[in-house]
């Protein structure tokens, strides 16, 4: 391994550790060594196959503490947040651990014999995970992936490999068969490059900028190779003027300061009923300022560093071009840390309502009507998620189906269940995760006609 990445604990600025890059070459022999653990990983009794992925789960929650604290340190993410998304990784195995064995192909009425279909899984699939949450992202792929009986490497974000190697050091503890799943640290522009390249790697995962997914896509066209992406977002959060005032309020700064608001599902824009937004934007205001933006293991805090200098320095230069209304608060010295701020857009046309800003940033405009709203929510490139607040059950349906976006939530701002799909409409991507077809997405259907004559 060449010399690789030195990682920066974002709320201290103090180095945390060194992790070697994989070379081309050393990636080959990972992708091969996956290839070669296949056939045996294939034919395992789906019962066992099962077995051993709730076995791996049940390690995971074992370790969930340690790995926890682990994303608070590389990641800088709240700690409340980081058990969250180590138990999802848990839980994503505990669910998928269900799939071997319910797998289910079809009998199909035909003439002259009998139709069948077969599920069979793809060989060698390449995770690539990003670095704003790197736990349940690569279980998302991983998960659903081995339970398939697929094998899997997965590329960490060279900014926050040190979960996921020590998912991989779980997964050999939990009696996952050496080869079938791998992690492989290093950059993107080696790695994730020979993920694409390699024949033996039959599907890619890819979660990060569309501009890097419409590349990687161009890669797997090349090859006839599946890919699943989903990328960046720009979401809307709509509310009208019937809704909870209060309540959609109170609930819009964790709908976009979560994570710093470095989260692809992040309703960063809000649209706001014309004749409550005064009302709105006043309620709004302390919902923010209140916002605990402090050491992110502090069990208190509500919000966290950004994830490196580079990144706090690109969200700068977006508020550097508009008037904030008003902001939160941020620790002095040392760490990435920037305040939570609201900006009142005076048109569709600001860079700062267009483009994705990955940071703690959330423009506000208002909407004459339903139709207004809905035009102003789909004139972006995303559609990736987004929420609807009204008392109207019939405006919330109307709108529901009227937004082009993969998921949408009325009254809420949830965007993920491991139990349902996820993904985007437009450039947010391209595929679904999660939800109980997932598995399939990681197999070729096979059909099988036995003449009886």
């Amino acid at each position: 391994m060449s010399a690789g990445s030195v990682l920066i604990d974002p709320a201290t600025e103090r180095t945390i550790a060194t992790v070697p890059a994989t070379s081309a070459a050393e990636t080959d022999e990972l992708i091969e060594r996956a290839a070669a653990a296949f056939p045996a990983w294939r034919d395992t009794a789906p019962g066992e196959r099962a077995r051993l992925l709730r076995t791996y789960g049940l390690r995971v929650r074992d370790h969930l503490e340690e790995l926890a604290r682990l994303e608070v340190t590389n990641a800088g993410h709240t700690i409340a947040n980081a058990r969250w998304e180590a138990a999802n990784v848990a839980d994503v195995l505990t669910y998928y651990a269900g799939a071997p064995e319910r797998l289910l192909g079809k009998q199909i009425p035909v003439p002259g014999g009998i139709d069948l279909t077969f599920h069979e899984p793809l060989g060698v699939v390449g995770v690539i995970v990003p670095w704003n949450f790197p736990m349940p992202i690569a279980g998302w792929g991983f998960a659903p992936a081995l339970a398939a009986g697929n094998c899997v490497v997965l590329k960490p974000a060279e900014l926050t490999p040190l979960t996921a190697i020590r998912l991989g050091e779980i997964a050999v503890e939990a009696g996952i068969p050496e080869g079938v799943f791998t992690v492989v640290p290093g950059r993107g522009s080696v790695v994730g490059q020979r993920f694409v390249d390699h024949p033996a790697v039959r599907k890619i995962c890819f979660t990060g900028s569309t501009e890097v997914g419409k590349s990687i896509m161009a890669g797997c066209a090349a090859q006839v190779k599946r890919c699943t992406l989903e990328l960046g977002g720009k979401s809307a959060n709509i509310v009208f003027a019937d809704a909870d005032l209060a309540a959609a309020a109170a609930s819009a700064p964790y709908a976009v300061f979560d994570n710093a608001g470095q989260d692809c599902c992040a309703r960063s824009r809000i649209l706001v009923e014309r004749r409550a937004f005064d009302e709105f934007v006043a309620l709004l205001e302390p919902a923010v300022r209140k916002l605990r933006v402090i050491d992110p293991g502090d069990e208190s805090a509500e919000m966290g560093p950004l994830i490196s200098a580079g990144q706090r320095s690109t969200v700068s230069g977006f508020l550097d071009e508009v008037e904030v209304a008003f902001a939160g608060s941020a620790p002095d010295g040392p760490g990435f840390w920037l305040p939570p701020s609201v900006v009142l857009a005076g048109s569709t046309e600001q860079r700062i309502w267009r483009e994705e800003v990955f940071g703690p940033v959330v423009a506000v405009l208002a909407f004459d009507d339903e139709a207004d709203a809905v035009a102003k929510a789909n004139d972006t490139d995303y559609g990736l998620s987004g929420s609807i607040f009204t008392k109207d059950l019939g405006r919330a349906l109307r709108v529901s189906r009227a937004v082009q976006s993969g998921n949408l939530s009325v009254n809420s701002h949830s965007s993920v269940r491991y139990w349902t799909p996820f993904g985007g409409y437009k450039q947010s991507g391209l595929g679904r995760e999660l939800g109980p077809e997932a598995p399939y997405a990681f197999t070729e259907e096979k059909n099988v006609f036995i003449a009886s004559d």
